[in-house]
């Protein structure tokens, strides 16, 4: 049951995130840049502490290719959210996640029968109905940037799957992807930055609770799943993320939303789920 709570947890963090930054950007309460920064910044601060609160403080030697990969997603993320609605970037998002994984284990050796190739076609043509212009299709710089933060979290959740200690990785690679937060802040600064009250508070949440502890419940939980099962695994978020939206935010469930999601979860499920 523990490796089930530890999913479970992550994926309602997950979803947190989505709300959080769009109810941040959405509203125009904060820029993308200063939410990047609040985000990974609150994040690094919040699993420092919990550091040095546990009895085995532990250490974790620096990744840079996983801050790297941690800080793409969030400011490609955290752009996106400018411009599209939460179930929509979330579903993005992890349809690019999902993509990233099974590339990745068709490049470690797998070689998928003839119906998954067909239900890997079904998830990208679900993809690219989302993304074709016309009534309900999202911003398609949006959801460039979206699908380019799919990938980076795709590479951060297969490189966490060794992790030894997930807390002590966590606190590490958030504390190196925090000079590139810094990048990003200065940048929004010498455009014209808007911070808000509001909008701080919801970057603050994101990234204590949903990306700080929510990531190191994440990487717990990888420990424990095949690439496979976290793969299949996120594809929930999606439909928390819209649900979500809607409830909370009042944000419209487009018809176009609903088929193309089919197609995305539907295709990608079938995949990740044959031996």
């Amino acid at each position: 049951m523990r490796p089930a709570l530890l999913t479970v947890l992550a994926l309602v963090a997950f979803a947190a995130n989505s709300l959080f930054c769009r109810a941040a950007l959405g509203a125009h309460a904060i820029d993308a840049g200063s939410f990047t920064f609040v985000r990974l910044g609150s994040g690094a601060l919040t699993l420092a502490l919990v550091l040095r609160l546990r009895r085995a403080p532990g250490r974790a030697a620096r990744n840079l290719a996983s801050s790297a990969a941690l800080f793409v997603y969030a400011i490609a993320f955290s752009v996106a959210y400018l411009r599209l609605p939460t179930g929509t970037g979330a579903l993005v998002l992890f349809g690019f996640v999902q993509l990233t994984m099974i590339t990745a284990a068709l490049r470690a050796g797998e070689r998928p029968r003839p119906a998954v190739w067909l239900a890997m076609a079904v998830a990208v043509a679900g993809l690219v109905g989302l993304t074709l212009p016309g009534l309900g299709a999202p911003d398609p710089f949006a959801a460039a940037l979206m699908a380019l933060a799919g990938i980076a979290w795709g590479v951060y959740s297969l490189r966490g799957r060794g992790a030894t200690d997930p807390l002590a990785v966590t606190a590490t690679n958030f504390a190196w992807a925090l000079p590139l937060a810094v990048v990003a802040f200065a940048i929004a600064g010498a455009t014209g930055a808007r911070v808000t009250l509001r909008g701080a508070s919801l970057a603050f949440a994101s990234g204590a609770i949903a990306s700080g502890l929510g990531y190191a419940i994440w990487y717990a939980a990888l420990r424990h799943l095949t690439a496979t099962r976290a793969a299949v695994a996120q594809l929930a978020v999606p439909v928390i993320a819209a649900a979500g939206g809607a409830v909370v935010l009042a944000e419209t469930v487009t018809a176009r939303l609903i088929v193309s999601g089919t197609a995305i979860l539907g295709g990608v499920a079938f995949v990740v789920t044959r031996r």
